[in-house]
């Protein structure tokens, strides 16, 4: 066994040696690597710097947008208070001049009133009472074109 693993690595070592010879120079050096007659040889040319390319400016230099300033007609918007009756105004949602579409729901002071009145036990209905008057209800504003809801009147 060992006759024949020492045999694999003497082929080895032949094949090794004989690849060597067959790459060296015949005057016994290696084939060059850059140099050309013991001179460097000058490197490739180096590629277009990017304002070359694009034939621009540099990234270098930030970019500042001009801006061209128009006069037109401004636009003044008002704030319209929203009471408890509806209110003319212009949608901000469809622009169109309208009177406000209003809805009346139970705010937070008649489910106050309302819990106080069942905690005195009153509740076989007569707490649902404050639900019912309109000066417990908040009101809520609509555009009725686009139904966009425009704000809430609080009581």
């Amino acid at each position: 066994m060992s006759s024949v693993t020492s045999n694999k690595a003497l082929f080895c070592l032949f094949y090794i040696i004989l690849i060597c010879q067959n790459t060296m120079e015949k005057n016994g050096n290696p084939p060059s690597y850059g140099w050309n007659n013991g001179h460097m040889q000058a490197p490739p040319a180096a590629p277009p710097s990017y304002s070359q390319a694009v034939g621009g400016v540099g990234p270098s230099s930030p970019y500042t947008p001009q801006y061209l300033r128009t006069t037109g007609p401004q636009i003044v918007t008002t704030v319209v208070p929203l009471g408890p009756q509806t209110t003319h105004m212009i949608c901000p949602s469809c622009h169109g001049e309208i009177d406000t579409a209003s809805k009346k729901k139970p705010g937070l002071i008649a489910y106050i009133a309302g819990s106080v009145l069942c905690i005195l036990g009153l509740f076989c209905g007569c707490c649902l009472i404050p639900c019912c008057i309109d000066s417990c209800m908040d009101v809520h504003h609509e555009c009725p074109n686009c139904g966009a809801h425009l704000g809430r009147y609080r009581r």
